[in-house]
Formats: structure tokens, sequence, C-alpha cells
């Protein structure tokens, strides 16, 4: 099919939202990545982000919806989950929640489980493409599952991988300002805990809940959320961790210090999540083998910490958005 580019105006947002209502799937921005929507009531809409992106059934989406009101009528919430929406909400943090019975939502963006992933986005893009839509979109990254997520409209189409010719539209919303996806977080057994480090530090999660996450267990072959798949977010070149310098023949991408393929010259954490997708790409278009920096694993470095990861696992998982 022919991908439209639509422009963040009023017609742009429209005709995003009418191809929405016509069951097709549509990139746009959020704060994080993108994300390769679809109504996430209908099946077939649904069942159209996973052919697209290659994504195995298995492997659950996160449904964006446009405030807390929306979300309470599809899960029901704990008072604990309440204080961290109304906390977090809108912004880069998902909850897992249970699904309500007459939630009314396609048996595919769950996975067949009785709990839903949800999230509230905060870019102004995706909020006023929720509200003009009026209802949930479910949306992973907006990516050929298995490899580098999305930052700018143009990753989305990138002749290289991208969606191209798969999408009815890619909204055009510019760069994404976090530039890794969404903390995830769970209950298992009443206690609050991490299923995917995000945007939001696991820190700022545990001051606010008054109580340390803890690690929630997960099956690759089986995911009981979404971002928990081995293998993902990763470049077609083999990938080297906590690589101080470069080996002959490889690019380094460097943290901390100057370099044509830095993540943040002067050490920052929240500039070097807003470019790791993007500076993976442009090292992978050298063709060569990429060695990374080390990077400090706390705050947002853990999130960067557990793409790299994923990235050098060995192939055959798919990206989860």
């Amino acid at each position: 099919m022919l991908t439209e580019r639509l422009e963040p105006t009023r017609d742009g947002i429209d005709r995003a939202a009418a191809l929405l209502a016509a069951g097709e799937v549509v990139a746009f921005p959020t704060e994080t990545v993108y994300g390769l929507g679809g109504d996430a009531r209908k099946g077939e809409a649904v069942a159209r982000i996973y052919v697209a992106k290659g994504r195995p059934s298995f492997n659950p989406l996160i449904a964006h919806v446009a405030d807390l009101e929306a979300a309470r009528r599809i899960a029901v919430f704990s008072p604990e989950a309440e204080a961290l929406a109304q906390a977090f909400w809108p912004g880069a943090l998902t909850l897992v929640l249970p699904l309500r019975e007459d939630a009314g939502i396609a048996n595919l963006v769950t996975a067949g489980l009785p709990t839903i992933a949800l999230r509230v986005p905060a870019h102004p893009l995706a909020q006023d493409l929720l509200r003009r839509f009026g209802g949930p979109v479910a949306a992973p990254s907006a990516n050929v599952s298995g490899r580098i997520s999305p930052t700018v409209a143009a990753h989305v189409l990138d002749p290289d991988g991208g969606l191209d010719g798969w999408i009815a539209a890619v909204l055009d919303g510019g760069a994404c300002p976090v530039g890794v996806e969404s903390t995830i977080l769970g209950w298992q057994d009443g206690r609050p805990v991490l299923l995917r480090p995000g945007g939001i530090p696991a820190e700022t999660l545990d001051a606010a809940l008054g109580r340390p996450l803890a690690e929630g267990w997960a099956d690759p072959a089986a995911p009981n959320a979404p971002g928990q798949l081995t293998s993902h977010y990763a470049p077609q070149a083999a990938l080297r961790l906590n690589a101080p310098d470069a080996h002959p023949g490889e690019v380094h991408i460097a943290f901390g210090t100057p370099g044509p393929f830095s993540l943040s010259p002067t050490g920052d954490l929240v500039e070097a999540a807003a470019r790791l997708f993007d500076m993976l790409r442009r090292a992978d278009r050298e063709g060569r083998p990429i060695a990374v920096a080390p990077i400090p694993d706390h705050g947002l470095g853990a999130a960067i910490n557990d793409r790299l990861r994923r990235a050098a696992a060995p192939r055959g998982g798919g990206n989860t958005g």
C-alpha cells in the first residue's frame, strides 16, 4: 500500500484518526518512541499491527488511552495503581492491570492474558490523536520486529527495514524527546514489580511507592507483558558492550567523550537515552561491528543498558515496542 506521511496539523490528525476508525494502522509519535497504532477494540486492526511488524502473536501490546478516566473503563485499578497513575500520567509509565470483562478489548492485544498493559502518553500529538479518535489504540514500536525502535518519522519509513508500504500512514511529530520505551510496572502476589526499565527510572518509582520495586520474572517464550523478549532493538551488525575503546574494524559508540557516534559527550543519561536508537541506526549504516562504551547502570542508564543487552543477544526474538 501507499504509506501517507501526515503533517502535525489538524488535517493530519483528522486523517490519522479516520484511518484508525477504518481499521487501518498508523504510526504516531509519543514522548518515548513512535508507536504503530491500531484500534484496540478491532481484532483485524490489531492483526494488521502484528503482520506489519512480523511480531509473534504471543507477545502482548500496550494500549494507549487519552486519560486516566478512559483507562479505568478498561482495567481494574488498585489504590497503589491509582496513585501511580495520578503521579506519572500522562508520561512514560505503563501499568499492567487486571482487564475488565466488559472492556471490549480485542484478544490479540492481551495475547489472551487476563491483564492489559495501559499507558497515557504525554506527547501533545499523541494526545490530540487519541482524543480525536476517541478510543484505545494498541501500539507497539513502529518498526519491524526485532529491529531498532524509531524515534523520528524517517526511521518508520526507512527503506532498509522500515514499514513504508506496509502501513497506512505515519503522523510526523519530529523527534521523540525521551527516546527509550516506557517503564512497565505490574504486580505479582500483591507486590509491585519492574517488568521493563524505561523512561521513568526505577528509583523514581521506588520513592513514589515508598518501597523498592521487585524484579519481575519473565519467560521470553510466554511474556506476561510487553518488553520481555530476549532479543530485540537489534541492529544488523554484531554488538559488543562495555567497550571503552573499539577494536580494529569496529564502530565505537562513545559515552562521556566526544566523537562522531557519541551518545552524550558530557555523560548526560537523558541525552544518551534520547540519542540511543538513532545512534545505533547511524552506526549500523557503517556496515561494521559496533562496540558500545560502558553506560552507568542507574537512572535512565538502566533502561539504556536493558536495550543494549537485548540488542546484543542472540537473534530470533521480536520487538515489543
